[in-house]
């Protein structure tokens, strides 16, 4: 019964992860062409977001596949370590991007133009990426994941991104507050290094983890 369950959350986070990569397409289309046209750190910054999400997903989508198959514990165990080590480096050049560009348009005083589409997507994603990471997150716990954990971590990090976005792009647009969408974009960084260095740092709980979720659904 318990292993009937688990598959069920299994594949429940398998059309969840879906989900997120078909989301995070069109995501990253708009966040990164809208901010090339307003020349907004933030928003290009949001864009490249949803790249790193779209290429974590991709990966976790080929874990949660290879587990629905029947897979050998070992073997998602492995795939298991390269996912969430992924995850974690992704936050880390994510967040290097953000402080090289922001430092840099801070410095020169490069002010981004109005982009209502930016606002527009970051209103969106802060409805829906919160409810998506939230069902990915139960699933990870259902499972015994730490890497679709951390993938969820990173759909949650978008919520966050959405709002501090939302917040930048609309005082720009409102008040011209140009230093805002740099501004906005360096309180992204706490939270990219922080995930990151737990995603390369977790390797070793994986495999505890995993045990774990394979015990309790014997």
């Amino acid at each position: 019964m318990k292993n009937t369950e688990n598959q069920q959350w299994v594949r429940l986070g398998l059309w969840l992860v879906v989900a997120t990569m078909a989301y995070n397409v069109i995501e990253a289309v708009v966040a990164l062409w809208s901010g090339i046209e307003a020349a907004s750190i933030a928003l290009f910054g949001f864009g490249l977001d949803s790249v790193i999400e779209l290429c974590a997903a991709g990966l976790l989508l080929w874990r949660l596949w290879e587990e629905s198959r029947g897979a050998s514990e070992e073997r998602i165990e492995k795939i298991e370590h390269r996912v969430h080590r992924f995850v974690g480096g992704t936050f880390i050049a994510l967040a290097l991007y953000v402080v090289i560009q922001a430092g840099y348009s801070l410095w020169f005083q490069e002010a981004p133009e109005e982009s209502f589409i930016g606002i527009i997507l970051a209103s969106a994603s802060l409805v829906v990426m919160p409810l998506v990471s939230w069902g990915k997150l139960r699933a990870a716990r259902e499972i015994g994941s730490l890497a679709l954990r951390a993938e969820a971590k990173e759909t949650l990090a978008c919520s966050y991104l959405s709002f501090v976005l939302l917040i930048g792009l609309a005082a720009n647009a409102t008040q011209g507050w140009w230093w805002a969408d740099p501004a906005v974009a360096l309180l992204m960084v706490p939270w990219l290094i922080r995930e990151g260095l737990e995603g390369l740092r977790g390797e070793g709980c994986c495999s505890e983890n995993l045990n774990l979720a394979r015990k309790d659904g014997k």
